[in-house]
């Protein structure tokens, strides 16, 4: 049936019902996390019926409030609200983590009304941070952002970066809702059952705090509508209750997490039975984005063929033009603007640059949240600190976010700066994500290209960038496709090729010039697509000269070798193949001085190349 009004009774038999479609649905995969689900679900009821602005048949509706399942894995209670919101019926609730079903085990982008899948805990308010700052700062739009956690999860250092974030922005549209059960996986949770402890922390940041009873419908209704009207700050409501609430066998009990009920037809008799409530949610306002359309005529900026520009220079200035065409590009940075260059559109267009300072896991989870409400983000840092959000660029590929990640001061080539600062392997975290690109320009020109052409690339994109100044091979004509490379020299003499990318084709060509002084000619491929590379012309290169080898600034693991390598996996013909990188761990010297001592300056490489070649004509 469907209810008229939702008033506190039909607030507390919806509860029940959200619990009972959980464990069924539990029960018919044979697993879940249907505890975890029952929790939650008076907070889930209380949220769907008097709260949540949503229009489930048109999910794209810029004015829909949004709902993050950061604990993931009590699905079956989301899946659970799409069912008593007409959204899904009963036979599709029952598919829950079976094959090809839209209900998977933790929640993906598959199902319209999800907008970032979970199941990493952590990720879901940074990610919320990221939308809220969307409506408030870029759309200018008046959603929510509702985020419902776990307890166990805010022992995760993302959550705290973005509580921190949160305060700071004043992000009186989000509301973290915390479903304190007191029980994680393997026991109690840090603070157990301790909402003060919560409230303590989350205030220090600056952040409103409601403890209630969060089986108390009444409670939880009226501590919603004060989060709803709070201004000036982002509102946590804390909720104490049990796992497994309404289940004796199961309720408040370690051991249970993960698990279908032991008798779960014996459990929906114990919760009042099966129901079938609707929801009539509220609609959202009706709203228009003011978004600036793209402009015509895109101009890359220009640089002198034959003088020195860093390419972490090129990334900034490429940014800020694109910035003037594209009203859907922003900028995230991470406190170091002014070494990646970021600093360059945020003096442009201040109002879509957004700073989260030393926090690289919220600043790629911000991302996500842009991009998630339709904005074209652009995130830079360190390469080497990029490792730090590793989990949530994967997450990000599972939830096919267009995101654009940028590392600078990549590789021995930073110098002085020493290990610790040195990228050496983002290339190969890069290139595992899956559906990912991945590019790393060796001069200017090609850098301001490639930025144009990373914004329209699908799902996670990064562009590695270099810190010093390195010549100007290429001209404004020039164009660098997703997947090409450029052949800079070749002859029918090749007696071997050298695939280099970045800071490397520049010692490449100086080692293809020291050879042609003894009479070896060899090819010289940029590379500068790293995934997906340019298998075509490796072939060719392969079949014309026999004899390959990869430098790269980077570990020999994961990288442009192995990219190479790849191109002749699929039984094509391997040629001799030698795999130049940065071995070891480096210690401070100057660029030159660092290329030289892994093995991958320009004499480095000509000597390399000598033996390859030596080798191939003794072979039989």
């Amino acid at each position: 049936m469907r209810a008229a009004a939702p008033d506190d009774a039909h607030l507390a038999r919806l509860g029940q019902q959200l619990r009972v479609d959980a464990v069924r649905a539990a029960d018919a995969a044979g697993s879940g996390h249907p505890t975890s689900a029952m929790s939650a679900a008076d907070i889930a009821a209380v949220l769907l019926a008097r709260h949540l602005r949503y229009d489930f048949d048109r999910p794209d509706h810029p004015g829909n409030d949004r709902l993050i399942l950061s604990k993931g894995h009590a699905s079956p209670l989301l899946y659970a609200m799409y069912k008593a919101a007409g959204a899904v019926d009963d036979a599709e609730l029952l598919t829950f983590r079976t094959r090809d079903s839209r209900l998977e085990g933790h929640p993906t982008p598959r199902l319209p009304w999800v907008d970032v899948a979970t199941g990493s805990l952590g990720q879901g308010l940074p990610i919320g941070v990221g939308m809220a700052l969307a409506g408030k700062a870029l759309d200018q739009i008046p959603y929510r952002v509702w985020v419902l956690s776990g307890d166990g999860e805010m022992a995760e250092g993302s959550v705290w970066e973005a509580v921190e974030h949160a305060g700071q922005e004043r992000l009186d549209n989000l509301v973290l809702l915390i479903d304190v059960n007191r029980l994680g996986q393997r026991g109690p949770t840090r603070l157990g059952r301790d909402l003060g402890a919560y409230a303590r922390r989350l205030e220090a940041f600056g952040w409103h705090t409601l403890r209630v009873d969060g089986h108390d419908t009444a409670a939880v209704d009226a501590a919603l509508a004060a989060a709803d009207a709070t201004a000036g700050r982002p509102t946590a409501v804390i909720a104490g209750t049990d796992k497994g609430h309404g289940v004796a066998e199961v309720q408040d009990r370690e051991g249970r997490h993960g698990r279908p009920l032991p008798d779960a037809e014996a459990a929906v008799a114990e919760l009042g039975g099966r129901s079938e409530l609707r929801v009539d949610v509220a609609p959202p306002p009706e709203v228009r984005i003011r978004r600036r359309p793209p402009a015509q005529g895109h101009r890359p900026p220009v640089f002198d063929r034959g003088g020195q520009t860093a390419t972490r220079d090129a990334y900034g200035r490429a940014l800020a033009a694109l910035g003037a065409v594209r009203g859907d590009v922003v900028a995230l940075d991470a406190d170091v603007g002014d070494s990646t260059r970021t600093e360059f559109f945020g003096r442009e267009h201040p109002g879509r640059a957004f700073q989260f300072h030393i926090a690289e896991q919220q600043l790629v989870a911000a991302a996500v949240g842009m991009a998630s409400r339709g904005w074209n983000p652009f995130a830079a840092t360190f390469a080497a600190f990029l490792t730090r959000a590793h989990d949530v660029i994967r997450m990000a590929a599972v939830s096919h976010a267009p995101i654009r990640l940028v590392g600078s001061h990549a590789g021995v080539s930073i110098g002085e700066d020493g290990p610790s600062q040195m990228g050496l392997e983002d290339l190969a975290m890069m290139r595992a994500v899956p559906g990912s690109t991945v590019l790393y320009p060796c001069d200017a020109p090609q850098t301001a290209r490639l930025v144009a052409a990373m914004a329209d690339a699908p799902g996670v994109a990064y562009l590695r960038t270099t810190r010093s100044a390195t010549p100007v091979l290429y001209g404004p004509e020039d164009a660098f496709p997703i997947g090409g490379s450029r052949v800079l020299r070749s002859s029918d003499r090749d007696r071997a090729c050298i695939v280099a990318a970045g800071v490397t084709v520049h010692e490449a060509l100086g080692a293809a010039r020291l050879l042609d002084r003894e009479g070896i000619a060899v090819r010289v491929v940029d590379a500068y697509s790293v995934k997906p590379v340019d298998a075509r012309t490796l072939q060719q290169a392969a079949d014309a000269t026999g004899c390959l080898l990869t430098a790269e600034d980077h570990r020999p693991q994961g990288g442009l070798g192995d990219a190479v390598a790849e191109a002749f996996s699929d039984g094509r013909p391997a040629p001799r193949l030698v795999r130049l990188g940065v071995r070891g761990v480096p210690a401070s010297a100057t660029g030159a001085e660092q290329l030289h001592a892994v093995g991958i300056d320009a004499e480095s490489i000509a000597a390399a190349v000598r033996l390859l070649v030596a080798e191939a004509m003794v072979s039989p």
